[in-house]
Parts: structure tokens; C-alpha cells; sequence
């Protein structure tokens, strides 16, 4: 009954690239290797498998399915690497057997990653009342992709893999925005997009019926994907790459989610990992719960949002941003974290080196230079951050400019700073910004001197 019905599937999926659009509007597959988007792209391989093998009756492949993934950079060390190896087989079996498969992994934008919001700039970590994190790192760089798709294409289609039996409310979204008798609906949000869900119909059990009974079309082992499941049992919500509707937004229960994902109170996914023998993620469950609890506790919140709007509770406590102080307990706790995972998993990174650099760039931009990135990495690495084009001043350069400021340390703070605030800006790739970074400095340092400053009429 199971293979009759996914028998059904296939055909519809072949009726719909071949005859149902004539169009060769892109077909793009949120793909984020859990087993509703496996079961997806596995039913549509099969069915470009088909249509090429029956090229006397149908026209040749020609419309593009883009398998599109996103990489929050925060993403679970075992799903993130278990992602990567099914990517590089589908891109690797899509050349070898003539699909029109491509395969885009996307990424946030280095001023959107997680630790450049939280750290650099001192966001409180996502909760239920302030979920940024979603759109930010997993939506939006997909969204991206997706507009730059209609730009050029004029218009997209979107395969999800999501099902009427995921839950009563997704159920009752789905059939809601629904057509009758057409398998496309427009996009709630993009324009010149449609949403196409070729897998609706299907029970979990089918879902589970079609991993381990069809061999995987890029030759994978779906027995690792069953067994990374059955070692999470903690739910089977996952997060979303493109929003289609409200239902979509909440990644609280994700357990293909984020390691540091502090939406939840408790990641029981990942503690099901522990307690399965990955023991070497337990520093990272320590220290996404120290995330939670140090969230709201007013010693590490400033008294204003970064707009400068004061943001005090009624009792007196501070809820604005992070403060700096905090902001660099938490980098130094993160690269501890880092350092003790890859005594056991050398390969893995919980920070890139650029977002280092952009951080360094944020806290000088809100005048802070007594925590410097670099003192902390050293301490904890005990080497110096590779930037190769910073470009500092030498020993005897600061001896010099420390003897022409003996009168007055202050000026050697200010230009030590100001040096600080150019050096640190020619490692992005953009100097944009700079010029007031240097002015605000400046400002800074008149009003807590009492000198006054002119503003340059001319």
C-alpha cells in the first residue's frame, strides 16, 4: 500500500516537471537533511531519473532544481558534518548521472552571524520573546538566494517537505492556503513565487518506509540518518529554510536546530546525544545553559537598548543589551568550549577567525578598547589570531609615541586607540564607517577631558 502510494507521488512529480508547467521556471528544495527533505529530493532524483530515461517521450531536462541548504554557522557538529557529506555525494552523483541537480549551501552575512550579534553587539540570546534568530541566520540568507533566482528567472517554484500529518495546525495552514485542484500555491511572502508540497499526503510511517527501504539516489547510507534520529528521540519538529507561512516560525522545537539554541529551556535533543555516547558535546550543552542562565540577569544587561533608549524594569533592573564586560565573558567561555571539543574533534570551529576580527570591530565602534579579541584568544590559545593584514605599530613605534605623550597619557590613549580603530577596519572589506568611528572616538575622548571641539564649518 506504502509503495503504491509513493509510486503515486513520483508520477505527480513527473507530470508536474514535464507537462503540468511548460514553463522552465527553477524548482528550489529547502533541503536540510532531515527525513521529510530526504524523502523529498529522493522522490524528485527518482523522477528526473525517469524522465531522462524516457527522453523519447519527454522533452530533455531543462529546468534547474537548485537543493538549497543553510548553514547558520551555529548548526549541531553532528549534523553539520553530516550534511556536508551528503552534499558533496549529491553534487558529486548529480554530475555523474546528467541531472539538472545544483546544489547552493548558504550562509548569514558575516554582520548577521550569531556571535556577531550577540557578542560584537551584545544581543541578549533568542528567547520566545525575542526570537531573532530564525530570519536572521536561517530565512533570510535562503530568502536571498530566492529573490536573486526571480531577478533572473522572472519567477521560482519551492518544494517543501512538509506534510499534512506533521501536526493538526500545519495541517490545518496547509489546506488553508491550498487551491482546489492545483498543486501550486502562491508564496505569502515572495513575490513571483510558488510553493509546491509533492510529499503533503504522506504518514510519517511512509516517511520512514521510503528511508529504509529505496536506496539513496546519491548513494548515501540512510541508516546513518535513521540512527542520528533514533539517538536524538527527542522530537521530530525541524526548522524551516523558507517561511511560507506563521506556522513556520517558531524553531523552539528544532532538533535539527542550532547548538546554542537557548529558545527551549532544555535541549533534549542534544542531551539525548550525550547520553547516546557522544560525550565530547557536553561542553557545548554546559555552555548553551549558561546562555540561559545568565540571559536576563540585570549585572550583564546595560540600562538602554543600543539605540540608546532607556530599558529599565520597574524594579530597577537592567534589560538593555549585553554589557561589554559580559560580552567578553562570553567570547573567552566560548573559545574554552572550542578549544576543549577539538582536544577530541580537531576539525570543528565554533567561531571563524573573520567573525573574531568583526567583533574587535564592533566593541571599538562602541568605544570599548580595554577587552581586546586578540588578549582573550591568547590567553586561552596561547598564540596570536592569524589576521596576516594588520599592520600594527612596532615595539619601538610605541616607545616613541609613549615619550611624545609623557606629558599627558591621555593623548597616547586616544592615539593608541585611534591606531587601533584603522588597523582593525583595513582587515574588513569595507572601510565603511571608519571616518565616524574616528570622529566618535575623538568626541568621546573631548567630553571625558572637557576639551571643546569645533565642528569644521567649511
Amino acid at each position: 500500500m506504502a509503495s503504491k502510494k509513493i509510486e503515486g507521488v513520483i508520477e505527480e512529480i513527473i507530470d508536474q516537471y514535464t507537462t503540468a508547467d511548460s514553463t522552465k521556471r527553477p524548482w528550489i528544495i529547502g533541503f536540510s537533511g532531515g527525513k521529510d527533505s530526504t524523502v523529498l529530493l529522493t522522490l524528485v532524483w527518482i523522477a528526473l531519473q525517469r524522465i531522462k530515461d524516457m527522453s523519447s517521450l519527454f522533452s530533455p531536462l531543462d529546468r534547474t532544481v537548485y537543493v538549497v541548504c543553510n548553514d547558520t554557522m551555529v548548526e549541531n557538529p553532528i549534523i553539520s558534518g553530516y550534511i556536508e557529506d551528503v552534499l558533496i555525494l549529491i553534487r558529486q552523483e548529480a554530475k555523474d548521472q546528467g541531472l539538472p541537480i545544483i546544489v547552493k549551501k548558504t550562509t548569514p552575512k558575516l554582520e548577521d552571524t550569531y556571535w556577531r550579534k550577540v557578542i560584537g553587539r551584545g544581543y541578549t540570546v533568542p528567547s520566545n520573546k525575542f526570537r531573532w534568530c530564525t530570519g536572521t541566520l536561517k530565512i533570510k540568507p535562503t530568502s536571498d538566494f530566492l529573490h536573486e533566482q526571480i531577478d533572473e528567472k522572472g519567477e521560482a517554484i519551492v518544494l517543501l517537505g512538509t506534510r499534512y500529518d506533521e501536526s493538526v495546525s500545519r495541517g490545518r495552514a496547509m489546506k488553508k492556503r491550498e487551491i482546489h485542484g492545483e498543486r501550486l500555491n502562491k508564496h505569502n511572502t515572495s513575490a513571483n513565487t510558488y510553493v509546491y508540497a509533492p510529499i503533503r499526503t504522506l504518514m510519517l510511517e511512509e516517511v520512514w518506509y521510503v528511508i529504509n527501504t529505496f536506496k539513496s539516489p546519491w548513494k548515501f547510507d540512510n541508516s546513518i540518518l535513521f540512527q542520528i534520529y533514533s539517538d536524538a528521540s527527542a522530537d521530530d519538529y525541524e526548522c524551516p529554510t523558507v517561511i511560507v507561512n506563521k506556522e513556520h516560525s517558531s524553531c523552539g522545537q528544532s532538533r535539527f536546530g542550532c547548538w546554542t539554541c537557548t529558545v527551549v529551556s532544555k535541549d533534549k535533543s542534544m542531551t539525548a546525544l550525550i547520553e547516546s555516547g557522544q560525550h565530547w558535546m557536553k561542553p557545548l550543552l554546559d555552555f548553551r545553559d549558561r546562555l540561559v542562565a545568565n540571559r536576563n540577569l540585570g549585572k550583564n544587561r546595560s540600562p538602554t537598548r543600543r539605540d540608546g533608549v532607556k530599558f529599565v524594569s520597574d524594579e530597577g533592573r537592567n534589560l538593555g543589551n549585553y554589557t561589554n564586560k559580559y560580552r567578553a565573558e562570553i567570547l573567552e567561555d566560548l573559545l574554552i568550549v572550542q578549544k576543549q571539543v577539538q582536544k577530541e574533534r580537531p576539525h570543528i570551529i565554533l567561531i571563524t577567525n573573520q567573525e573574531l576580527i568583526a567583533i574587535q570591530v564592533d566593541w571599538n565602534r562602541d568605544l570599548e578598547f580595554n577587552y581586546k579579541v586578540g588578549d582573550i584568544y591568547k590567553k586561552i590559545y596561547n598564540k596570536e589570531i592569524s589576521t596576516n593584514n594588520i599592520k600594527s605599530l612596532s615595539k619601538s613605534e610605541l616607545r616613541i609615541l609613549k615619550d611624545v605623550c609623557k606629558e599627558d597619557s591621555s593623548y597616547y590613549t586616544l592615539i593608541d586607540d585611534l591606531i587601533t580603530l584603522q588597523e582593525i577596519k583595513t582587515l574588513m572589506l569595507s572601510k565603511h564607517g571608519l571616518h565616524n568611528d574616528i570622529e566618535n572616538r575623538i568626541e568621546a575622548f573631548a567630553n571625558e577631558n572637557e576639551i571643546e571641539v569645533f565642528a569644521n564649518e567649511n
